[in-house]
């Protein structure tokens, strides 16, 4: 198992580059723990050409947002044949294009928040939804671009006007979710434990997720019963109505005032989940009883082609 040369893919030129370097040299360590060859590869675009002079048997994805989570890397393995982690070219392209995802989980059965797409410009003209509500890039991760407006905004965030906004043009507006910020992850066909986020900040942003001390991991999660379950059955059943292969991770909001399990919905899928040492897939991983090193190695030998 150890024998297999594998090429961490970290790095990038996303949002998200310096916490996939983390993801990549926690990842890198684990492998060479288990015994295996590996390659650190941070990945510019001449990737095609980087992977054809190492040859690697088994490419580990830890790349996060573009071009690692949206099906772009993998079209490329594809080509070279390069058996890969994580999901497929069309499973990563649909969950990274959030509002195409969420009209493939409402179909599957997994209730999702109501919202609307239009473009940043029309987004901060006027109020596209009734207040409060989020505002978010169509295709980005990790909380970046993010707007929660309150009744206290009296107008839409001018930022999205900026000539350097880098995150696209559109962008999806979706009723906001008061309660309870909910995760859990799912690895092959079973779906771990339900963490609890509870921020130490007024928002689970960026720094949030990424910062030692941003927030607090409730594990398990401090929710009833039939509602634990219930969030682990949903996130299998997103991970399956997109497509993903390998470990995913599903975030929810959960209204606790409502009754049983009519206040939860699910927000997105990751299909490149965090790999850094306060990421929540290694710690839902762990409670489990499977180790980092462990996980990590299950990737790679869960790594395929046709994906």
């Amino acid at each position: 198992m150890g024998s297999k040369h594998v090429a961490v893919l970290m790095g990038g030129w996303s949002s998200e580059r310096e916490v996939s370097l983390r993801s990549g040299a926690a990842c890198a360590a684990a492998l060479e723990a288990r015994g295996y060859r590996v390659t650190r590869i941070d990945v510019g675009r001449d990737i095609a050409a980087v992977l054809a002079s190492v040859q690697p048997d088994v490419a580990l994805n830890v790349l996060h947002g573009r071009p690692g989570e949206d099906g772009t890397i993998q079209g490329i393995l594809e080509v070279m044949q390069v058996p890969y982690t994580h999901s497929g070219v069309l499973a990563s392209a649909l969950a990274m294009q959030k509002d195409a995802a969420k009209v493939a989980l409402a179909a599957a059965g997994v209730p999702v928040p109501e919202g609307v797409t239009v473009s940043r410009a029309e987004a901060a003209k006027a109020h596209v939804l009734p207040r409060p509500y989020v505002i978010k890039p169509v295709c980005e991760g990790s909380s970046v671009g993010v707007f929660i407006v309150t009744e206290a905004h009296e107008h839409p965030p001018q930022e999205l006007t900026r000539s350097d906004w880098p995150y696209g043009e559109q962008v999806l507006c979706e009723r906001y979710i008061v309660g309870k910020e909910l995760t859990c992850a799912v690895m092959g066909d079973r779906a771990l434990d339900v963490i609890e986020i509870v921020p130490n900040v007024a928002f689970y942003d960026y720094e949030a997720k990424y910062a030692p001390g941003g927030s607090t991991h409730v594990l398990p999660a401090r929710i009833k019963p039939n509602v634990y379950q219930q969030v682990r059955t949903l996130a299998l059943r997103a991970h399956q109505a997109l497509g993903c292969r390998g470990v995913s991770r599903a975030d929810f909001r959960f209204d606790d005032r409502l009754e049983g399990t009519a206040g939860l919905f699910c927000l997105e899928v990751n299909t490149q989940p965090g790999m850094t040492e306060t990421s929540l897939v290694p710690e839902m991983a762990a409670h489990a009883g499977i180790s980092f090193e462990e996980l990590v190695a299950w990737m790679v030998e869960d790594a395929s082609l046709g994906r």
